[in-house]
């Protein structure tokens, strides 16, 4: 096994999309916990042609638009999202704002679901 790098990869073939998760806490989990619900899930995106564009409103002609939200289906949407296929991409780096303590448990929890 290799030593991992600290560095980003350099590629032309490499879409970097950072989201963050939003939720409700209405369901009641316990008489002292809520349960957290994923209502919306925000992204941007970036490749080689587009990341010294300042405005992420100006479009990519490589990777298209660079902001979305997802409403309906938060996390199911995401993943469609990701797992879509791009010509020009050969690896895409998802990183999450609080991945580590929150936002890959909802990623996590469905893909146990989908088994």
């Amino acid at each position: 096994m290799r030593a991992l790098l600290n560095k980003l990869p350099t590629s032309d073939t490499v879409l970097f999309v950072f989201y963050d998760f939003e939720t409700t806490q209405v369901n009641k989990y316990s008489d002292s916990a809520t349960l957290q619900v994923p209502n919306l899930v925000c992204l941007q995106q970036f490749c080689s042609k587009c990341e010294s564009i300042q405005d992420i409103n100006i479009e990519c002609e490589q990777c298209g638009r660079r902001k979305h939200t997802f409403w309906d289906d938060p996390v199911g949407d995401l993943l469609i999202y990701l797992c879509k296929s791009r010509s020009w991409c050969k690896k895409i780096m998802a990183i999450a704002h609080n991945a580590k303590a929150f936002d890959l448990h909802f990623i996590h929890n469905r893909a146990i679901f989908l088994k």
